[in-house]
């Protein structure tokens, strides 16, 4: 079974929300690069919110995120997972990210929405216990821009992640 790690995170200008996935797929693991199944809607939902020009490079793409207070990381650090499916993560090997080192140099996040949710389960089990309970953040399970989540067209799926402007000043 193949051990799988996540990438750095990219930060943004002054940081507010964190966006969370659980793990890079495969095409994310070899391209390193967030988000690069070609179908994956996470690029163009966020070309429709912040303006980006999703056609740009990743390097462009990602520097353009950057402008904007959100920070782009994964759950989980590392974990076995064969293929991309989030189905497919064995439980029993799951390590997550460091979120109270993250949260004590970023201590301006006041959201966090999970691209999914198996993001927001290995959240609530791995970190939420561990993390000061004087912290207010903002939980909120978003729908997945996979494209193996197929139950929501593009447009639901855009509506939903309407949401993060509400904690965009």
């Amino acid at each position: 079974m193949a051990r799988v790690q996540s990438f750095e995170p990219i930060v943004g200008h002054q940081p507010r929300i964190l966006i969370l996935g659980s793990m890079p797929g495969t095409a994310s693991l070899q391209a390193v690069q967030y988000y690069a199944h070609p179908r994956n809607a996470f690029w163009s939902i966020m070309a429709e919110l912040f303006g980006l020009d999703p056609t740009a490079s990743y390097e462009q793409r990602v520097a353009e995120l950057s402008r904007h207070p959100l920070i782009l990381w994964d759950t989980l650090q590392a974990c076995h997972r064969p293929g991309s499916l989030d189905s497919n993560i064995d439980a029993k090997t799951v390590r997550a990210n460091n979120f109270p080192g993250l949260l004590k140099r970023f201590p301006g996040i006041r959201a966090i929405l999970f691209n999914g949710a198996t993001s927001e389960k290995y959240f609530k089990q791995l970190v939420l216990p561990n993390l000061p309970r004087s912290l207010e953040l903002a939980l909120l399970r978003m729908p997945s821009t996979s494209p193996a989540h197929a139950g929501m067209n593009f447009e639901q799926k855009l509506a939903a992640w309407r949401r993060l402007m509400d904690f965009i000043d």
